[in-house]
Protein backbone atom coordinates (compact mmCIF):
# COMPACT_ATOMS: atom_id res chain seq x y z
CA UNK A 1 0.00 0.00 0.00
CA UNK A 2 1.31 3.37 -0.93
CA UNK A 3 2.30 5.86 2.10
CA UNK A 4 -0.06 8.48 2.53
CA UNK A 5 2.67 11.07 2.92
CA UNK A 6 0.19 13.72 4.67
CA UNK A 7 -0.29 11.63 7.55
CA UNK A 8 4.12 11.85 7.70
CA UNK A 9 3.91 15.36 8.20
CA UNK A 10 2.66 15.14 11.61
CA UNK A 11 6.16 13.76 12.47
CA UNK A 12 7.42 17.10 11.49
CA UNK A 13 4.87 18.81 14.13
CA UNK A 14 2.74 19.82 11.53
CA UNK A 15 -1.03 19.67 10.62
CA UNK A 16 -3.13 19.85 7.08
CA UNK A 17 -6.06 22.43 7.36
CA UNK A 18 -7.90 22.34 4.48
CA UNK A 19 -8.05 26.09 2.73
CA UNK A 20 -11.56 25.61 1.29
CA UNK A 21 -15.06 24.83 2.85
CA UNK A 22 -17.87 24.23 0.58
CA UNK A 23 -21.26 22.70 1.54
CA UNK A 24 -20.81 19.85 -0.85
CA UNK A 25 -17.63 18.57 0.74
CA UNK A 26 -19.69 18.38 3.99
CA UNK A 27 -22.73 17.07 2.80
CA UNK A 28 -20.81 14.13 0.57
CA UNK A 29 -18.77 13.08 3.37
CA UNK A 30 -15.87 14.16 1.31
CA UNK A 31 -14.24 16.54 4.75
CA UNK A 32 -15.35 13.38 6.81
CA UNK A 33 -12.87 11.20 4.69
CA UNK A 34 -9.98 13.82 4.75
CA UNK A 35 -10.43 13.58 8.37
CA UNK A 36 -10.38 9.96 8.63
CA UNK A 37 -7.88 9.52 5.90
CA UNK A 38 -5.77 12.05 5.88
CA UNK A 39 -6.13 13.87 9.63
CA UNK A 40 -6.86 16.84 8.47
CA UNK A 41 -6.98 18.70 11.19
CA UNK A 42 -9.15 21.65 10.68
CA UNK A 43 -10.57 23.93 8.18
CA UNK A 44 -9.84 27.53 7.15
CA UNK A 45 -12.04 30.32 5.38
CA UNK A 46 -12.34 33.75 4.81
CA UNK A 47 -14.79 36.22 2.59
CA UNK A 48 -13.19 35.83 -0.74
CA UNK A 49 -13.79 31.99 -0.27
CA UNK A 50 -16.89 32.00 0.99
CA UNK A 51 -17.51 34.35 -2.26
CA UNK A 52 -16.13 31.39 -4.37
CA UNK A 53 -18.50 29.02 -2.22
CA UNK A 54 -21.63 30.64 -2.79
CA UNK A 55 -21.30 32.20 -6.09
CA UNK A 56 -19.36 29.27 -8.21
CA UNK A 57 -21.50 26.51 -6.85
CA UNK A 58 -25.55 26.19 -7.11
CA UNK A 59 -24.90 24.53 -3.39
CA UNK A 60 -27.03 27.50 -2.15
CA UNK A 61 -29.41 28.07 -4.87
CA UNK A 62 -32.58 26.81 -3.19
CA UNK A 63 -31.83 28.19 0.20
CA UNK A 64 -31.22 31.59 -1.12
CA UNK A 65 -34.12 31.25 -3.29
CA UNK A 66 -36.36 30.58 -0.38
CA UNK A 67 -34.83 33.50 1.37
CA UNK A 68 -35.54 35.71 -1.19
CA UNK A 69 -39.37 34.27 -1.74
CA UNK A 70 -39.49 35.03 2.33
CA UNK A 71 -38.88 38.91 1.94
CA UNK A 72 -35.28 38.66 3.55
CA UNK A 73 -33.08 41.14 2.95
CA UNK A 74 -29.79 41.04 1.30
CA UNK A 75 -28.04 41.69 4.56
CA UNK A 76 -30.27 38.46 5.90
CA UNK A 77 -29.54 36.16 3.11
Amino acid sequence: MKQNLLLKIQDFGQSIWQDYIQRNIILSGELKQLIDEDDIRGVTSNPSVFDTAIAGSRDYDEDIRAMALEDKSIEEI
